[in-house]
């Protein structure tokens, strides 16, 4: 195969499709930047509730050193108060499972939340130390409606500062960063639709302009993938840019919007790296099957190769 002459169609066809070569970058551009947000918001959903816990759990907090409730008037809680908070949640037939949450634990989640723009610990964070959080308990529920059983068993037990409902506190946010979630992953799914024929129709396009030559290609007795490579080259070649650009579009993301909310709205730890990353890799195998999979079926049907 002569890679010259691949190389020339290829130019060719970008050349002269340079319209529909740009919508198409665009298309998928726009669209994979919205998958990549999805998931962003995807991995931002399962942050916070590593953070506060699901909506089917209860958080019973411990009596800490700088509680300063009527409950806590016997200042911090002991372990043996602990123990037998621990001992009605065991007994407790609504409990699916708990867990206990450590000062030091505690501690980590609050620094995650009090950092500036640049991800460093903000004055509040430097002055609190571990000694000073509190401990807990999660409860998880079998059922979220069948929790006002234990909260009444252990609300005013020795040691116990409050008891937060997570389902009723998180609920609503939850609700609305879902919705958000599933409206970016729908908008991607259409326009993901509108590239597919986007590309339809840009190879329709370009096997009309090449007629002759396929016809000559046809005569010598080229192959199928042969006929067929310089156009799958150019669906390539856009899907790799809009790629490139969606994947620059998620870096503006993390390194502008995400240090700006972790710097104002300290409510809950934000994405990392990792995860926008995870939503990268995403992006560059959703545009190699947007690429290869419509161009092979479509030359198949416009080059009757």
């Amino acid at each position: 195969m002569q890679l010259r002459y691949v190389t020339s169609e290829v130019a060719i066809g970008l050349k002269r499709n340079l319209s529909m070569t740009i919508a198409v970058i665009l298309t998928i551009w726009i669209s994979l930047t919205l998958v990549g947000l999805g998931f962003l918001m995807r991995s931002q959903v399962g942050t916070i509730e590593k953070y506060f816990g699901s909506q089917l759990e209860v958080q019973v907090a411990f009596c800490a050193v700088n509680s300063h409730t009527p409950e806590c008037v016997g200042g911090v809680a002991t372990k043996s108060q602990e123990q037998a908070v621990r001992r009605v949640i065991a007994a407790s037939p609504e409990v699916a499972s708990y867990r206990y949450r450590t000062r030091a634990e505690a501690y980590a989640g609050f620094r995650a939340t009090h950092t500036d723009e640049q991800g460093q610990p903000d004055a509040l964070a430097k002055e609190i130390t571990v000694k000073d959080m509190p401990t807990a308990y999660w409860v998880t529920f079998k059922d979220p409606n069948q929790t006002q059983a234990l909260i009444s068993s252990v609300d005013h037990m020795p040691g116990v500062e409050q008891i937060v409902d997570l389902r009723k506190e998180l609920a609503p946010i939850y609700q609305t960063l879902n919705m958000l979630k599933w409206l970016a992953l729908g908008g991607a799914g259409l326009l993901v639709l509108a590239a597919v024929l986007q590309v339809s129709n840009t190879i329709r396009l370009a096997a009309m302009a090449r007629r002759r030559e396929i016809g000559i290609m046809r005569l010598v007795g080229a192959s199928s993938m042969y006929i067929q490579l310089p156009f799958l080259l150019e669906v390539v070649f856009s899907a790799v840019i809009g790629a490139v650009l969606a994947c620059g579009s998620l870096v503006v993301a993390m390194k502008v919007f995400v240090p700006w909310l972790r710097g104002h709205l300290k409510i809950w730890p934000w994405v990392t790296w990792p995860s926008a990353v995870d939503a990268m890799i995403v992006v560059g195998v959703i545009a190699v099957v947007l690429a290869v999979l419509p161009t092979l079926l479509m030359t198949r049907k416009y080059l009757k190769v």
